[in-house]
This record gives C-alpha cells, sequence and structure tokens, in this order.
C-alpha cells in the first residue's frame, strides 16, 4: 500500500464530508501499515470549529492507542492543512504528513507560512505533496460551484 491508496481513502472521507454539506476534506491516520485514525470536517454538523478531517484522525487514533503522542504515524489528507491542524500534528509527533492539493488561502504548509521548515518547532515532520492532487482540488471546485 502506498500514498495513493491511502488517498484515495481519505478522498472517500472527503465525500461523505462533502455529503453532509461540510466542506469536502478527508484524513486517514496510519502507522504500519494500519488505519489507526480517520476523520472529516464536520465543524458545521458538531458545532465545534476545531473538527476539522485531520483533529477527527487524531482524536480517535490518540483514543485508540491511549496516548496523545502518535510517533512513526503519517496523515494523508486532501488539503494542505491549516494552522491549528499542523499544530496539533506537531503536537502529537506524527512522522509524516501527506496531503493532496494546496489550499492557497489558509495552507500553511506550502502555501503561506512555510512552517515545516520553522527551527522552532521541537518536533520536525516529513512532508510529501501534491498526491492525487487534481482528484482532491477537483472535489472542492464541484463542492463550491454547488454551493453558488
Amino acid at each position: 500500500m502506498d500514498d495513493q491508496y491511502w488517498m484515495a481513502r481519505a478522498l472517500a472521507l472527503a465525500e461523505r464530508a462533502a455529503e453532509q454539506g461540510e466542506v469536502p476534506v478527508g484524513a486517514v491516520l496510519v502507522r504500519d501499515g494500519e488505519i489507526i485514525g480517520e476523520g472529516y470536517n464536520k465543524p458545521i454538523l458538531s458545532h465545534d470549529p476545531s473538527a476539522h478531517a485531520e483533529i477527527g484522525a487524531l482524536r480517535a487514533a490518540a483514543a485508540r492507542a491511549g496516548n496523545y503522542r502518535l510517533p512513526d504515524s503519517t496523515l494523508y489528507v486532501t488539503i494542505e492543512p491549516c494552522t491549528m491542524c499542523f499544530g496539533a500534528m506537531i503536537h502529537a509527533r506524527v512522522a509524516r504528513l501527506v496531503y493532496g492539493a494546496r489550499e492557497p488561502r489558509a495552507g500553511v504548509c506550502e502555501s503561506q507560512l512555510g512552517l515545516p521548515e520553522r527551527e522552532f518547532y521541537n518536533h520536525r515532520l516529513e512532508v510529501t505533496s501534491g498526491v492525487l492532487a487534481d482528484q482532491a482540488s477537483q472535489l472542492m471546485r464541484d463542492f463550491f460551484r454547488r454551493k453558488r
């Protein structure tokens, strides 16, 4: 199983978010070739501004692991993370982030702040971008086209 395999699962979760009227973002946290947490955007339905896909995946994995630290894990997310989600990954000690499409307004990895390159963090994670980016971008475009 490779990055595209896991990103396809994250895209399926993003589609679930879209079906519920949420911005279509999905996330899957993998360790040792196994999903340990997954989530999709649900801040509207849950009345929770922190209910992003990444946070859902991290919370599920931490509950399953019985630990808020999730070393040696890889988080797959369809869209470049925001500041809150990137910070949560740092605190959880996620080893690697893989995302699909860039988020030009609020993405903090390459679009805006370049946070993975900052040296003031006490943990660094490896970042891979562009995995199934076209599919992730199209999902977002379709969602917002229907909203208008």
